[in-house]
């Protein structure tokens, strides 16, 4: 299938999905992921994995081949309180967390992400049971990781933790909103 195709099924899931939740008061199982998985992949330049590949969703070849498990959720009323994301698979082999947050339309708005050992830390040190298993709220989620994308900006070449503004994400470069990479080899990433 074509990347124009997909792009148009996709399209098509994200209206039916909308509507679906509009009209019925629920999400329709399954299709968020797929909709948010197509939409990181195709905004960060990232590679699919081969079905039955097991832990992560995607490979980013700008920085070796990292494996990257994706998330998402879908944002419908901002005020609410206690939003989780979907379990993490602590037990699989991948390397960061990508999590799609998109809007009552399905439409990705923004992009976070966490690397493996600051997620495993937090979960090791949490007295929460739900934690220790990598079930995190929406709130632990973008305290741990930082803003990788925005629907207003695209990817952010300068990363802010919720803490200071230093850490940057490797390598260091900037991506457009559609993806293609350009990498600033003047830069050097720290932590």
């Amino acid at each position: 299938m074509n990347v124009y195709a997909k792009d148009k099924l996709i399209g098509q899931a994200r209206r039916l999905a909308a509507e679906y939740r509009r009209t019925m008061g629920k999400s329709l199982p399954g299709v968020g992921n797929e909709i948010a998985l197509h939409d990181a992949i195709r905004l960060l330049g990232l590679e699919p994995v081969a079905e039955g590949v097991g832990g992560y969703d995607a490979t980013d070849p700008a920085r070796d081949g990292k494996k990257i498990q994706i998330k998402s959720r879908t944002i419908i009323d901002e005020g609410r309180t206690g939003q989780r994301i979907g379990q993490i698979k602590v037990e699989q082999p991948w390397d960061s967390v990508l999590l799609v947050l998109m809007d009552a339309d399905y439409e990705p708005f923004e992009i976070h992400e966490a690397e493996r050992e600051e997620l495993l830390a937090f979960m090791n040190e949490s007295s929460s049971g739900r934690a220790r298993r990598g079930a995190l709220s929406l709130a632990r989620f973008k305290i741990i990781g930082c803003l990788v994308w925005t629907r207003e900006e695209g990817v952010e070449p300068v990363l802010w933790s919720n803490q200071e503004p230093v850490r940057e994400k490797e390598p260091i470069g900037s991506y457009s909103r559609t993806g293609s990479y350009e990498p600033d080899h003047t830069l050097h990433p720290h932590r």
